[in-house]
């Protein structure tokens, strides 16, 4: 006799759909950049080589807090953006520290990856004009709800009822 197969909760999600949307916008963007003959782009690291240019070399922190990252996740990602020849690293103000700036590579492109943030952003006020329920506004009103009540306490208050947690 067979066991019946657990219920298999992933099978609903409120969450997937605004992730597999994201992944697409994201996967447009990268055709743009490969149509636009910048390959080896990932749209993810745009947002921290535009921050490099507009303001010089950064320590890996200094990086993480302008652009609202941990300290570990911009490691990564630092790390992702060396191995890709898009930055590199240089020695800082001490001997201990290490600033990231854009390569050469980097700097070729950085008008054009800037020119297609502001194409990004009319793109999606565009949509926001066409939507009854704008982005922006539902992100607004999710921050304002998370104020009230955090997302920790809202899963750890579900987890308390549930007793395959206990």
């Amino acid at each position: 006799m067979t066991e019946p197969q657990a219920a298999d909760p992933t099978q609903q999600s409120l969450w997937r759909p605004l992730r597999l949307l994201q992944a697409s916008m994201d996967a447009d963007i990268a055709r743009i950049y490969s149509e636009g003959q910048i390959d080896g782009l990932k749209p993810s690291f745009v947002m921290e080589l535009l921050r490099l240019h507009a303001c010089g070399p950064m320590s890996i922190r200094e990086l993480a807090e302008s652009v609202g990252r941990t300290h570990s996740a911009l490691s990564q990602k630092v790390a992702a953006m060396r191995a890709a020849g898009w930055v590199r690293t240089v020695a800082g103000d001490d001997a201990r520290s290490k600033k990231v700036t854009l390569t050469e590579k980097a700097r070729s492109v950085v008008d054009r990856l800037a020119a297609e943030w502001r194409a990004t952003e009319a793109a999606i006020a565009e949509i926001e004009e066409e939507i009854p329920h704008p982005l922006s506004r539902v992100v607004t009103d999710i921050e304002q709800a998370l104020e009230r009540k955090s997302f920790h306490d809202r899963i750890a208050e579900k987890l308390a009822q549930d007793s395959a947690w206990r």
